[in-house]
């Protein structure tokens, strides 16, 4: 490594980072850990909408996140954004660049939750395929343009990592629209790559397979369908969401100064099988 804060005076934006049992929390918190001041955005979500154990222990969703933040001595800034609303990607730009003078790394974390759009296609409703592809994709490509050209204008380079899944490489039944969006942010993140290369701005995906985050807790318990998913996962466990963090702020890092346009996967081999 080069040096326990190899983000030292940077300013990183992560989107979607207010659940607790979250991949953008704890990317956030890693982001910190490692020297970064950090933007945590979120949609808003109403504190009745929380499940049990974020109501039971007062959790104020990127509220919270921030104080977790600035309890390291980094600066936080907690931002209500919607991942899909063009005016709500700028004001995030313009802001974090406002408050904390610069912008360095962006992480596009945001995306739809699980909901009716986990049906087959002649099942799938026309609202819910647009809601999906609207925050996963849309949302993506309007917080990239925002915040994109915020770090190009410093001229100093900088780092962008897009969230994407397995599901991207590999579909799965009932998983049309999600896999759609996700293989969508692979190809996104090689062209956008291409397009950020003279600026010294590096651009990769990370790919999750099975994490142990709330919205994954139907799978993660246990029963049949966990059971079904370690016999195909060669490491025999679910991640867990500061393995993300770390891999991630390693692609941030200077150790990842010649890794651009890359998809990694981070799924204990599932997609190997």
């Amino acid at each position: 490594m080069s040096g326990k804060t190899p983000l030292a005076g940077k300013v990183a934006i992560v989107t979607g980072a207010g659940r607790h049992k979250g991949i953008g929390r704890h990317i956030a918190l890693t982001l910190a850990r490692q020297g970064a001041d950090v933007v945590v955005t979120g949609s808003g979500r109403p504190p009745e909408a929380y499940p049990d154990d974020e109501k039971a222990m007062g959790w104020r969703d990127i509220e919270s996140v921030a104080d977790e933040i600035r309890a390291m001595g980094r600066r936080a800034l907690p931002v209500v954004s919607k991942a899909a609303d063009a005016a709500d990607a700028e004001r995030l730009a313009e802001g974090a660049k406002r408050e904390l003078g610069r912008i360095d790394i962006l992480v596009n974390n945001a995306a739809a939750g699980r909901g009716r759009d986990r049906v087959p296609v002649i099942q799938l409703e026309e609202s819910e395929w647009r809601r999906v592809i609207e925050t996963n994709l849309t949302g993506t490509f309007l917080t990239t343009k925002a915040v994109a050209n915020e770090i190009v204008k410093q001229g100093e380079g900088g780092s962008i990592v897009n969230i994407s899944s397995i599901l991207g490489r590999q579909a799965m039944a009932t998983s049309s629209a999600y896999s759609v969006t996700k293989g969508g942010a692979i190809l996104f993140t090689q062209a956008l790559a291409l397009e950020m290369a003279p600026h010294k701005i590096n651009v990769n995906c990370v790919c999750p397979g099975l994490v142990d985050t709330y919205r994954m807790e139907d799978v993660t318990k246990p029963g049949p369908i966990r059971d079904m998913v370690m016999r195909t996962t060669p490491l025999g466990r679910e991640g867990h969401p500061e393995e993300i963090g770390e891999l991630v702020a390693f692609l941030c890092g200077p150790d990842a100064s010649y890794i651009t346009g890359q998809s990694i996967n981070i799924d204990g081999g599932r997609v190997m099988i």
